[in-house]
């Protein structure tokens, strides 16, 4: 159905072909920006962001600038009109009228559904709740596709939070658009990914293996997907201390790696990797968050012209 026009709520809202484009268009942006300076002139976005956020708000602003549109920043919640009761559907309705594309962020899952039943305009989610983060998901595979060449056929690992961590689940469910070898979902048993995420990868025919160590596969894998352990997800605060530091990976902890697996992450990272990992050949989590700037312009391309 092409991307014109659409909301960008779910990575399953898009299919592999639809995937393939938007790599193709960030390629061609990487290779030649100065195409794209004046692509969206005179378009304004909206980052509405009801969550912390550095990588994600900035890069959107950034994309925009890019594509030599401009944008407008709601800014922190304190100092809006939300912090006089207003309620999120008027908040939508107004940023609507003022802009072309509406960037939201929530942690209340459903509510960039809600948002793009609203507005006229498109919307695109930038986190919502436990399970939704597209854009996030869509750097990560093109990161994958970037680093290795493409990826069917990879030994792909996901470790950490896959409970509660949206980045993670996005992922996940976004590999089941391609065809990995294999699919390695790493974390403690408190934390293993949700039944209704396990029934999408089964209805898939994902092959996937659930396990508690690292070292039962590092040495299969060619791609580490490494996700904190999240405090502000957990309804529980003694549940989170239970996982808290579950995962470290060290120099010693890829000794047994291929030589040329790549490690990534949607940081920030908060200690789960040790600082000496980040000068190796191995880690590639900050030309990954680079990236993030030429798919959401290529993203911010597609959706409004096309």
């Amino acid at each position: 159905m092409g991307f014109k026009g659409r909301d960008v709520l779910s990575i399953l809202d898009f299919n592999r072909e639809d995937l393939e484009t938007l790599f193709k268009v960030a390629d061609d942006i990487k290779a030649n920006p100065f195409k794209y300076s004046e692509e969206l002139k005179g378009a304004v976005l909206a980052t509405a962001f009801f969550e912390p956020s550095t990588r994600t708000r900035l890069s959107f602003q950034t994309a925009i600038l890019r594509l030599g549109g401009s944008y407008i920043d709601l800014g922190e919640i304190e100092r809006s009109s939300i912090a006089k009761g207003e309620n999120i559907a008027d908040t939508v309705k107004m940023l609507d009228s003022y802009v072309d594309i509406i960037v939201i962020r929530h942690r209340i899952e459903g509510t960039a559904k809600f948002a793009a039943e609203i507005a006229e305009s498109p919307v695109i989610n930038a986190g919502d709740g436990r399970k939704h983060h597209p854009t996030q998901a869509m750097i990560d595979l093109y990161s994958i596709h970037t680093f290795k060449g493409g990826i069917d056929g990879l030994n792909v690992a996901v470790m950490g939070d896959l409970k509660y961590g949206r980045a993670a689940t996005s992922l996940i469910l976004g590999l089941t658009l391609f065809k990995p070898k294999a699919l390695y979902l790493i974390s403690p048993p408190e934390l293993r990914i949700r039944p209704e995420v396990m029934e999408y990868l089964k209805q898939a025919k994902v092959n996937f293996i659930e396990t508690s160590k690292l070292e039962d596969c590092i040495s299969e894998l060619d791609v580490l997907y490494v996700t904190r352990i999240q405090k502000e997800r957990f309804p529980d605060p003694a549940e989170y201390e239970k996982v808290r530091g579950s995962y470290r990976i060290t120099l010693e902890t890829l000794k047994e790696a291929k030589d040329d697996l790549i490690i990534l992450h949607p940081l920030p990272k908060v200690g789960e990797i040790d600082l000496k990992v980040d000068k190796t050949k191995h880690a590639k989590y900050f030309e990954q968050a680079a990236l993030g700037v030429p798919v959401r312009m290529a993203l911010l391309k597609l959706i409004t012209r096309g």
